[in-house]
């Protein structure tokens, strides 16, 4: 059985025109991540880029990724990510295909042996999917009428004495065929799989965002 990996990269973004593309040390950032299937190939049997912009799918196909041509109507702002996944696999011979790796373009730094320990984990626990998170170190509250309570500590508790809280850091996602294909990517038994990595903070949304990443591609 197969296992693919398949991302997402439409070409509209309103704070980042052009987003996918920008570069991260002279590569689209779309590069990054069909680079890292490649250095994962022991894992990865095929790599498929979904998008609807022709410029994405000239660099996708320049570094090695098969197209799946994206249809307008699940292109939007508000379409959710598993569509653009189930479109893939409903285009493409899947029958042989077991797991999908889902990676985002705006994460393009990843530990070097994350997808292997990730993947690893994934077979023991036997899960249906996994996904991965970091632990939160801030102390949250909600302002109501203008008064700050509290969510996760009380006023004067030290950071170190936090309850532990994590976030998902959209580093990578395992899921099986099955699961996509009912529109499902974390299953409510998913495997949370704990980052504690400074790339899990780079999530790119901003020009902000793009700048930070490349401080730490040239740093790290």
């Amino acid at each position: 059985m197969k296992t693919i990996a398949i991302i997402p990269a439409r070409g509209g973004s309103k704070r980042i025109p052009k987003k996918n593309i920008q570069l991260l040390d002279d590569l689209p950032l779309i590069a990054h991540s069909i680079i890292y299937t490649k250095e994962n190939k022991e894992i990865i049997d095929e790599v498929y880029v979904s998008t609807d912009n022709n410029e994405i799918k000239q660099i996708a196909l320049q570094f090695g990724a098969k197209v799946i041509d994206r249809p307008e109507s699940i292109s939007g702002d508000l379409e959710p990510t598993v569509s653009a996944l189930k479109h893939v696999l409903e285009n493409i011979d899947s029958d042989e295909i077991e797991n999908v790796v889902l990676l985002q373009p705006t994460n393009p730094l990843r530990p070097e042996n994350l997808l292997q320990e990730a993947f690893e984990k994934f077979q023991i626990e036997n899960k249906d999917s996994l996904f991965t998170v970091s632990r939160n170190h801030q102390k949250f509250g909600k302002i109501n009428d203008d008064k700050f309570t509290p969510f996760n500590y009380s006023f004067g508790q030290r950071s170190q004495d936090l309850e532990p809280l994590y976030f998902e850091n959209g580093l990578l996602y395992i899921t099986k065929k099955t699961l996509i294909l009912n529109s499902i990517i974390i299953s409510e038994n998913a495997l949370p799989f704990e980052v504690n990595h400074i790339f899990a903070q780079v999530d790119i949304d901003t020009l902000d965002d793009l700048d930070y990443a490349r401080y730490l591609y040239q740093k790290k």
